[in-house]
């Protein structure tokens, strides 16, 4: 996963898969989140402002789509502690206790 901050539009994009173009965004999820869907999928979240509940609107998200909503908040976090730069994350599975 990747993710980038940029500090001038106080916006996060966490990339969940490449690829060449988004089909659409789909906003209905939450405000201030529009999710870029491709072939029925979602490959991309951008969050618009992130003055917000941040883990919230992420974990409203993660429910909808079935993602991680621990991953993606962490990717967010990165990438807004080293704004205006490309953080990658490897998130594994959980292991079992």
């Amino acid at each position: 996963m990747r993710a980038d901050y940029d500090s001038e539009g106080d916006t996060v994009q966490i990339v969940l898969a490449a690829v060449d173009r988004v089909d659409y965004g789909d906003d209905t999820v939450d405000d201030g989140l529009v999710i870029g869907m491709s072939g029925g999928k979602p490959v991309r979240i951008d969050v618009i402002g992130t003055g917000g509940d941040l883990g919230a609107a992420l974990g409203r998200a993660a429910q909808r789509l079935d993602l991680d909503s621990e991953a993606l908040l962490a990717a967010a976090r990165a990438a807004i502690a080293a704004p205006d730069r490309e953080v990658v994350l490897d998130v594994g599975s959980r292991v079992a206790a």
